[in-house]
């Protein structure tokens, strides 16, 4: 056939034989070879020929980026690329756990696989196949909206070639795709239906505006979908109000069961009369349409129209309860009957598309005995049958409990039509309830209304007599000869319904009227036709409008009008500007389309009458209609409200003329005319913002006409419409209208681009726009204003209408370089923001693409990294535009080639710009690229001696631009390449070591950039912006991108609520300012002011930051040093202020609780982590309340990939260098540096707890181990512990949470040194908690003290203190280990101070709560227990008397006596005497 041939997959082959080609289903191949057996060869490799369907198709842009494309249906070939695109993100919904649109997206792909078929079908008629292509993009659309990729303009269902479409066009219908493109509200579908009933109850109500919804589908032909929601009603007993409700927005009286209730419904506006519509949308009658005609007065009434339609509405009801307690459920059932009682067959109905029926059942209310319904019935009652039927109505109560039928207790009736052959009025109708089954007057409580509609169209029911009167005479006016006058005056005192019934019998009246006697009637006539034209321009009978034009092609005969009508018409507009008043002439401006209509056909009427005669007297009255037009235009109407509103309805008339001038006249002729007169408007565009709009309006109509569609009117059109427009566009008054008009002019230039030569009407706009274009896009780019979109899609269109020779042209009219330069500029900044500021969204990709291909200079463009498209679109692209990256960095290169000496003017400024070509993640642009920052480097070496301009600006442009998210991980190894070149030069020493601290911070920087761009924890954030910021001030000394970042770190820990750490952050930028008056420029958020104020400033924010943290003792110097300040400048005031809020400080430390944090030691190991975590191990403090579980599950969380590991030990290489995260966490003991105040007893806890956890820098682990044969007995003679001890590289809290562990001492502490420091630290303990209730610091709850001495002796009697006895104060212990002699002393020592006990034991005893005595009682006892245990010792004096004193004992005992009794008794003795002590305590605090 001579077709090339496009081979597709029909089963997928793995390639297992050599040189095995691995396809997939449904790929497409290239055949280059085939071989005799079943095998086709590839360049790639070879597959089974079997494997593959043979298709035709045709190739397109032959070469490097051809295209083969099959000829089938542009829809299949896009439902097949589609569908292989969505099967790969379709699999990818379900490994991401988005399990409702994997399976939702599985249905709609198979809907387009059944689509598919039936379209390859080929049985399919027109109609048929344009519902399934209908059917297909709608699905295509919805599956691209929510996988989020690109929309898909289209054009009669198939993908439009941007190449043959404007830009303005395009630009449209991607608009409107994504206005339209809204989310679907997607209901569950309920499989519970409910229970079959025997009647109805209310349940839900749903309603939609028509008025909200008309302009969104009048602008589309598909149909769109709306979601009603459904609301239930609050009482039911206002059911029947609930519609209005829903519309009032009552919302107090109906509430929405759920969100997963409602309705879907499609709509779609059809255009013309109903058989036009049944003629062009067979397939919409096909599926059972219903058509409902408008309840009230129709659109338009033709001959022989006949409806008669009963509407009957069911209002209420008020029944007695008949001696039951409980009210009724009511039902009314009703009849039609014949006067013989049938009843009539399908003579009700509940609704258009219903089925009639016989019977009629309302909904039933729920025990409510004043039932309102407010249902609307129709009864369709043969004509024939109308006389003598009647209604009956049945009342029955309905129950659940009922087994049989539901019981009737009344019934009432009434005739359709009264005994004088009427039928009964429209209005409210009460009626008599009977009792069944004895026939009682029930009372007429019984209310409903009819309303009948029209009988046979040309009678009116309601008609007034006054108006019939009117119109009566003028249809037989001349009856009334000497009353014409009057009469016609009089037609305006007609209703509008009277009028467009009797319209045609009216105009022919009025014309005859007219040929009877022109001069004295003319202008009545005129008058009265203006009124009935503007009388069809309300919207209540618009519609009747082709009944107008009807009359006027088959039924008007007034062939002389067209004479009286151009002399009425002139004589208006002749006298607008003497009037005041001028509603007539406005009147007869609005009328002007129809009064030209008239016109032309009168002309026609008499032309053909007369073989042509008088044309010259014609062609010349509308010649000076016309001058009398421009005149009206070109009055001064500043000063004349009423005149712009005459200018106003001329304009807005003016553009509906012109089809029929162009039935007398040439198009030349007309256009010449329509030049005239819009070259009569002023051409200042201060006449006033209303005229503007109308001026611009009347513009766009008559660009929008069928007269600016003939070049020949173009031509000379163009020049008076682009003077408008540029006008506008130089001042930027009215931008919308005016992109729309440039819109449509660009659209008609397009199309007649593809047919015959634009040449001339392009140079006219280039000439006019060009340059004001640019103007008003770098003006609304300026300003972010709304209209980019609009702007740049004409600028593009303009510029792809350009041929080489408009180029020229436009370079030859420059007067001058300057004009040229200014002219360049523009245009380069224009590009350089369509690619900066994305003026399109991200999936309007046709639109990005076409904007990219005009400015492939910018190569990093957005719209040009391949990378980050689908396999599918990335195809498309390379098949149709190739990598212009690639081709665009060749030329760069080449530019730069050709500068020779003159590169040295481009240092710096060129790094910026040219790193960020660099940053596209194409390895072929980054090989072109780098020898530039080579020779660059080479050259500043060569003129300065060193290249410090190139190393700070490329830092510089190194961070903005990585920071903003640009570079992959590849980036790491682009300096590589220049280090290659570098190393052959004089320089290299200095170079190598630049270039390997900017790798070093390219690592940072990726870390950096990474834990931004993804959803990384703040944790993360910040610790990687702490490493980033250290680097900047350590290892490359550039002060403001330090500063820059601790801004950055400050705000991080602010939105973490890490008030401490912001303030340490900030305090380093503080640190950086001296007290001086040095001026400073504007930085940051920072204005200008002196260091002096800056540094205050920060002062003061940092003191409010350690406030919200509650670290007072920190903000404390900070006041001191802002009160040195204000005390030296005698600022009192501002000195007073500080003093006061360092003294509220100290009140919060001493009054409010402070939580101590735990700390804890978190490993990272593994090649996994990132960068500045990688192998290190740190120590963090944790959140209030936070402990080691919880810390624990949070760094998982934050690290979700990681594993934990179970043991304390250091980890060896194998998790090191392994391609996974590990997770090593275990809690630490801070090592307080302060230890002088911990041992103050007097210094309260509140003081030393701050010290306790703060200004740590050091922290503890111990791991206990047994070291040689554990003792069962006594397992402290071999308990050892392993003491690791971290050294941090920062105090905590600091800038950060956590820091990096600098140093790490391992020792081991033998089984005595452990137990001195268990008995010291509990000691101490004990000690301080004596102290603070001694003192009364601890006031009222003595838990803590009643804890520690039952921890303490309850462990002494339960070995604790006699196990270490047993261990070292053994004679073999003593022998074996001689050196541990001092030791052990230490040991015996710290048991002695056990004493400590006694003291504990008479504060307990003081201060215990008489609840908690028999705890009391109990410690004593155990107390005694404990001494038995102990070895005889002597007491130490000091120690007793420090007891005696603290004890209060003064009236038992002089401190002397005390001595000597301590000194002279035994231990045994001395515990007697004590409890002796206590027991007396005990007596003397009983009352009495």
């Amino acid at each position: 056939s001579g077709y090339p041939a496009k081979h597709h997959m029909i089963c997928s082959f793995r390639g297992a034989v050599p040189q095995g080609l691995v396809l997939e289903l449904g790929e497409t191949v290239q055949i280059l070879e085939k071989c005799e057996g079943k095998c086709f060869s590839l360049l790639q490799g070879i597959f089974p020929a079997n494997y593959i369907h043979l298709k035709k198709a045709v190739v397109s842009n032959r070469g490097q980026y051809e295209t083969v494309v099959p000829l089938e249906d542009s829809v299949v070939t896009e439902v097949t690329a589609t569908l292989q695109e969505w099967a790969v993100l379709w699999k990818q919904l379900y490994v991401k756990h988005k399990v409702d649109l994997f399976y939702k997206l599985r249905h709609v792909m198979n809907e387009l696989i059944d689509l598919r078929r039936q379209l390859l079908s080929g049985h399919l008629t027109q109609d048929q196949v344009r519902e399934v292509k209908r059917h297909l993009t709608v699905r295509l659309d919805w599956g691209n909206e929510h996988l989020g990729l690109d929309l898909v303009p289209r054009k009669d269902f198939e993908v439009v070639d941007s190449d043959q479409i404007s830009v303005s066009d395009l630009y449209k219908m991607v608009r409107n795709l994504w206005e339209m493109s809204l989310s679907r509200m997607l209901l569950n579908d309920s499989k519970k239906g409910p229970p079959h009933l025997h009647y109805r109850r209310p349940y839900g109500c749903a309603v939609l505006s028509i008025m909200d919804v008309l302009q969104s589908i009048s602008e589309i032909k598909e149909e769109k979908d709306f979601v009603l929601k459904v609301y239930t009603c609050n009482n039911e007993n206002e059911w029947c109000q609930i519609h209005e409700n829903i519309i009032r927005k009552s919302s107090t009286k109906y509430t929405a069961p759920s969100s997963n209730y409602g309705l879907i419904i499609s709509l779609q506006l059809l255009r013309g009369d109903m058989e036009q519509v049944r003629r062009e949308n067979p397939m919409i009658f096909n599926r059972g349409v219903s058509v409902t005609r408008k309840l009230g007065f129709p659109d338009v009434i033709m001959p022989g129209d006949i409806r008669n339609d009963l509407y009957l509405t069911l209002e209420k009801g008020d029944f007695e309860r008949g001696g039951k307690s409980v009210q009724k459920n009511i039902e009314v059932t009703m009849y039609v009957l014949y006067a013989d009682g049938e009843i009539l067959k399908d003579c009700i109905s509940l609704g258009s598309g219903e089925p009639s029926r016989s019977a009629y059942h309302s909904f039933v209310l729920y025990h409510n005995n004043s039932p309102r319904w407010g249902e609307i019935i129709k009864l369709p009652i043969p004509i024939d049958r109308f006389r003598g039927s009647h209604l009956r109505f049945e009342f029955r109560h309905c129950s659940t409990k009922d087994k049989g039928e539901k019981k009737l207790f009344g019934f009432a009736f009434t005739p359709l039509m009264r005994d004088d052959g009427t039928t009964l009025s429209d209005d409210i109708h009460e009626l008599y309830v009977y009792k069944v089954p004895r026939l009682l007057n029930y009372s007429p409580l019984l209310q409903f209304k009819f309303a009948l509609l029209p009988f046979v169209y040309g009678f009116y029911l309601f008609l007034s007599y006054c108006s019939a009167v009117d119109l009566l005479a003028l249809l037989k006016w001349k009856a009334y000869p000497d009353r014409v006058m009057d009469i016609l005056g009089r037609l305006r005192h007609v209703s509008g319904e009277e009028i467009v019934k009797f319209l045609q019998d009216i105009l022919d009246t009025l014309f005859v009227v007219l040929d009877d006697n022109t001069e004295k009637y003319g202008l009545l006539v005129f008058q009265s036709l203006v009124f009935i034209i503007n009388l069809l321009r309300d919207s209540k009978y618009f519609h009747f409008r082709p009944v107008m034009d009807t009359y006027i092609q088959k039924h008007f005969a007034g062939a002389l009008a067209y004479k009286e009508l151009i002399r009425c018409l002139k004589w208006y507009m002749d006298r607008s500007a003497e009037l005041v008043r001028q509603d007539h002439i406005q009147e007869a401006m609005r009328a002007l389309e129809y009064l030209f209509k008239f016109i032309v056909q009168s002309r026609i009427l008499y032309s053909r009458a007369t073989c042509g005669m008088e044309e010259e007297q014609f062609r010349s009255s509308i010649q000076e209609l016309f001058q009398s037009i421009r005149f009206v235009l070109s009055l001064d109407s500043r000063s004349s409200e009423t005149l712009i509103f005459t200018q106003a309805a001329l304009l807005n008339s003016f553009p509906a003329i012109f089809d029929e001038l162009l039935q007398m006249f040439t198009v030349q002729e007309v256009a010449e005319f329509v030049r005239g007169t819009l070259g009569s408007m002023p051409s200042t565009v201060h006449i006033g913002q209303s005229m503007d709009v109308v001026k611009l309006q009347s513009i766009a109509r008559t660009v929008d006409s069928r007269l600016f569609s003939f070049s020949e009117s173009r031509r000379i059109l163009l020049p008076v419409v682009l003077h408008h427009i540029h006008l506008h566009l130089r001042q930027q008054k009215e931008l919308l209208i005016c992109s729309g008009i440039l819109s449509s002019i660009f659209s008609i230039i397009k199309t007649s681009s593809l047919e015959g030569d634009v040449v001339e009407e392009v140079e006219m706009m280039v000439e006019s726009l060009l340059d004001v274009l640019l103007q008003t896009l770098l003006t609304i780019m300026s300003k972010s204003q709304s209209q980019e979109g609009e702007y740049v899609s004409c600028l593009l269109s303009l510029l792809r209408q350009m041929s080489d020779t408009h180029f020229q042209h436009l370079l030859d009219n420059f007067q001058s370089k300057d004009e040229l330069k200014e002219f360049l500029l523009k245009i380069f900044c224009v590009f350089r923001n369509l690619m900066k500021m994305s003026v399109f969204p991200r999936d309007w990709m046709v639109m990005r693409l076409l904007t990219s291909n005009l400015a492939v200079l910018f190569i990093n463009q957005p719209s040009l990294q391949l990378e980050n498209a689908t396999p599918a679109k990335r195809k498309k692209i390379l098949d149709k535009y190739g990598d212009m990256r690639v081709m665009m960095a060749y030329e760069l290169f080449s530019m730069w080639q050709n500068l020779g000496e003159h590169k040295i003017h481009f240092i710096p400024g060129m790094i910026g710009p040219f790193l960020g070509v660099t940053l596209v993640p194409q390895p072929e642009v980054r090989n072109i690229m780098i020898p530039i920052f080579h020779d660059m480097m080479d050259w500043e070496q060569r003129k300065n001696g060193n290249f410090k301009q190139v190393e700070a600006e490329l830092i510089d442009k190194l961070d903005s631009l990585v920071s903003e998210g640009k570079g992959d991980e590849n980036y790491r190894e682009l300096f590589s390449l220049l280090l290659e070149k570098i190393e052959q030069e004089t320089w290299r020493e200095t170079g190598i070591s630049f270039v390997t601290s900017v790798t070093r911070l390219m690592e940072r920087l990726l870390d950096y950039r990474d834990c931004m761009k993804g959803d990384e924890t703040e944790n993360k954030k910040i610790g990687c912006t702490v490493n980033l910021m250290n680097f900047y001030k350590s290892e490359i000394n550039k002060e403001e991108m330090y500063i820059r970042y601790i801004h950055k770190l400050c705000d991080m820990h602010l939105q973490a609520e890490n008030y401490t750490e912001a303030a340490f952050t900030l305090l380093l930028y503080c640190e950086l300012l001296q007290w001086e008056d040095r001026p400073l420029r504007e930085f940051l958020h920072y204005p200008s002011q002196s260091e002096w104020q800056r540094k205050e400033g920060l002062c003061r924010k940092i003191i409010h930051y350690f406030n919200k943290g509650k670290s007072w003792e920190f903000g404390i110097p900070l006041c001191r040093e802002l009160a040195m300040q204000y005390e030296s400048l005698y600022d009192y005031q501002s000195l007073s202020w500080i003093r006061k809020m360092e003294a509220t400080y100290y009140d919060n430390i001493m009054e409010q609780q402070r939580l101590e944090p735990e700390f804890f030691r978190v490993g990272f190991y593994g090649r996994k982590f990132p960068f500045f975590l990688r192998n290190k191990e740190y120590v963090c403090r944790g959140h209030d309340y936070e402990r080691l579980e919880a810390f624990q599950q949070r760094m998982l969380s934050e690290f979700p990939q990681a594993i934990a590991m179970q043991h304390p030990n250091h980890p060896d290489d194998s998790i090191l260098q392994c391609d996974a995260q590990y997770l090593q966490i275990y809690a630490v003991t801070p090592i307080p540096d302060n230890i002088d105040v911990l041992q103050m007893d007097r210094v309260p806890d509140r003081i030393k707890s701050f010290y306790r956890v703060n200004n740590i820098r050091k922290f503890r682990y111990d791991r206990p181990f047994h070291k040689g044969p554990k003792d069962k007995d006594n397992e402290f003679k071999s308990l050892w512990i392993e003491r690791t001890t971290l050294t941090l590289t920062h105090s905590l809290p600091g800038i950060s949470r956590w820091f990096e562990v600098e140093r790490r001492e391992l020792v081991e502490v033998s089984p005595l040194e452990n137990a001195i420091q268990v008995v010291e630290n509990k000691n101490q303990e004990l000690r301080t908690l004596i102290s603070q209730y001694q003192h009364k610091q601890m006031h009222g709850n003595i838990n803590l003290l009643s804890m520690c001495l039952n921890g303490v002796i309850d462990a002494a009697v339960n070995g604790g203190i006699a196990r270490y006895q047993e261990a070292f104060f053994d004679k073999d212990y003593i022998t074996k280990h001689p050196g541990d002699a001092e030791k052990i002393t230490q040991l015996k020592e710290l048991m002695q101070e056990q004493v400590l006990l006694f003291l504990g034991l008479a504060v307990h005893e003081k201060f215990v709560h008489p609840e908690m005595r028999p705890l009391h009682k109990k410690l004593i006892d155990q107390f005694q227990m404990m001494r038995s245990s102990l070895y005889h010792v002597s007491w130490d004096t000091t120690l007793i008397i420090y007891i005696h004193n603290i004890m209060g004992l003064h009236f038992l005992l002089p401190s002397t006596h005390l001595c000597s009794a301590v000194h002279q008794c035994s231990v045994t003795d001395m515990f007697q005497t004590f409890v002796d002590i206590l027991t007396l305590c005990c007596m003397l605090s009983q009352p009495n």
